[in-house]
């Protein structure tokens, strides 16, 4: 069986210290600890690497579309590798959630988040895996879209790195134990 990390983020530097890029550093993180390298899929605007874990395919997955025309991407790479929509797991940022806190579900809606509607688009349903990474509600009245595409400060980085890592861990336990055995070793307010 295989499986499909969707990191979902923005492409470029612009974009690749904000808190909309939890997925993609998700998945970057995962490539790191298993030293394999995302590299470009010919035919798809997608960057991917793969890797067994416990007897099983596990495809990283960045699209080098932006967030909210992402869907395609893994939806492409889905059928190319014929993984199953309950097979693919969206890592993604979610402003309702604490920052430093994580929720993994099935299903749902987008609330909003322009990046799961087009995953959903691209895959043809809403009945997908989800990591959602906490980044809490921006301070004061600074607009939602400002706060999660604006770069980390310094104090945040190390932070932020603690929960991304962790979220990998949630990926990868989500996989080898399922749903929920993960969810009560890592959604907010479960044991660690």
């Amino acid at each position: 069986m295989a499986w499909l990390v969707a990191g979902l983020g923005n492409p470029g530097e612009a974009y690749a210290n904000t808190r909309h890029n939890a997925g993609r550093m998700v998945v970057d993180e995962l490539a790191r600890v298993h030293d394999v390298r995302l590299k470009k899929v010919r035919f798809l605007p997608t960057e991917a690497a793969d890797y067994q874990l416990n007897g099983e395919r596990v495809w990283l997955v960045g699209s080098t579309r932006f967030m909210n025309e992402s869907g395609s991407s893994y939806g492409g790479l889905a059928r190319k590798q014929g993984i199953e929509p309950e097979q693919v797991v969206a890592v993604h940022d979610e402003l309702e959630i604490p920052s430093g806190e994580l929720m993994l579900k099935l299903g749902g809606g987008s609330a909003g988040h322009n990046g799961l509607k087009s995953l959903s688009q691209g895959i043809g349903t809403q009945e997908f895996l989800r990591v959602r990474v906490g980044i809490g509600r921006p301070p004061g009245r600074q607009d939602p879209a400002d706060f999660v595409t604006q770069p980390l400060g310094r104090g945040e980085r190390k932070d932020f790195a603690v929960i991304i890592a962790r979220a990998a861990e949630a990926v990868e336990t989500l996989i080898t134990d399922g749903l929920e055995a993960a969810q009560q070793r890592f959604n907010r307010g479960a044991a660690t």
